[in-house]
């Protein structure tokens, strides 16, 4: 086959086609219009950059269509041009996204629209989310507020900041009623909460299972609860190495119960292994934190944090 068919396919089949003619499935609760993931039993392939793109949430393996047919048929690149070709004609179930694509702001930096975003308050759209929807007590929250890692997103969502090794916000993740995402031009480090010299460090997949596991250890002071924002970019691996190098610091793996939840365990593992510092794992009893505080909730189980205030 020539390099111009070769480009012509590439252009003309996407991995969402390849994997839903595989078997695949969209998990519609974990994906994001920038990011779509793909379930087939354990398997998960995460679909990008407007499905010219893939890589595997459990492994390195990342690529084109082509890679992804040879990767997922366990076939050479000549029977995956052959398979992906099958495929000029299908067309993939077109995802149903509930939040509203937007323009950001032109020229606007990740900085200035952070900034211009106001903090949550008592009885805000955010403030309810957070208390009737995601179960986190007040004082939580108010916490939260007060470290200025929150800040009212549209339709009645939440973002919640990732800064960089010098503490400025470079991002956010978004959760809302409906619809999860990252900030368009953002760039994915951590989340922080808590002491910012804690020797514990708990490592979450989402800002709201940090905030919740927060809550159910009762604000120990003696912990950082970070998200990586369920990826993990060179800047997430670079920030999670320079805690794990800190004096006395113990690495935490508190990652969803689940097959990724599994893998970044075991990145973790290595990366406490490299540094030399305490390791440990704390699986969450439901899938992640949040679900087993809304759990708790349910029971009439909910915790109290010691230390807040009104405010």
């Amino acid at each position: 086959m020539e390099k111009n068919d070769i480009e012509e396919l590439r252009a003309r089949v996407g991995c969402a086609a390849l994997l839903e003619h595989e078997g695949f499935a969209i998990d519609r609760k974990e994906s994001t219009r920038r990011a779509v993931k793909f379930r087939r039993d354990d398997d998960i392939i995460i679909v990008i950059h407007d499905e010219r793109g893939w890589f595997d949430a459990r492994s390195d393996a990342k690529g084109d269509v082509f890679a992804l047919a040879s990767y997922v048929r366990g076939i050479g690149f000549t029977e995956a041009l052959t398979v992906v070709g099958d495929l000029v004609a299908f067309q993939p179930t077109a995802p149903a996204w509930d939040k509203p694509l937007h323009q950001t702001q032109t020229g606007a930096s990740i900085a200035d629209r952070w900034s211009h975003r106001k903090r949550p308050w008592r009885a805000s759209a955010t403030w309810s989310y957070l208390r009737q929807k995601r179960a986190l007590p007040w004082q939580v929250i108010s916490l939260a507020i007060d470290a200025d890692v929150l800040r009212e997103g549209p339709y009645g969502s939440m973002w919640a900041k990732h800064v960089n090794e010098a503490g400025a916000v470079i991002g956010w993740e978004e959760r809302g009623p409906d619809w999860r995402g990252f900030s368009t031009g953002g760039s994915k480090a951590l989340f922080r909460f808590g002491k910012v010299d804690a020797r514990r460090i708990c490592v979450t997949e989402a800002a709201i299972d940090a905030l919740s596991l927060n809550a159910i250890e009762q604000t120990r002071s003696d912990t950082l609860y970070v998200s990586t924002g369920g990826g993990w970019s060179p800047l997430t691996a670079q920030a999670l190495q320079t805690l794990a190098s800190g004096e006395g610091a113990w690495l935490v793996a508190a990652t969803d119960n689940n097959v990724q939840g599994e893998v970044f365990t075991d990145r973790l593992r290595q990366m406490a292994d490299s540094a030399g510092c305490d390791f440990s794992r704390l699986r969450p009893e439901a899938e992640d934190w949040n679900e087993q505080l809304k759990g708790r909730r349910e029971k009439g189980e909910l915790p109290h944090t010691r230390t807040a205030h009104q405010g």
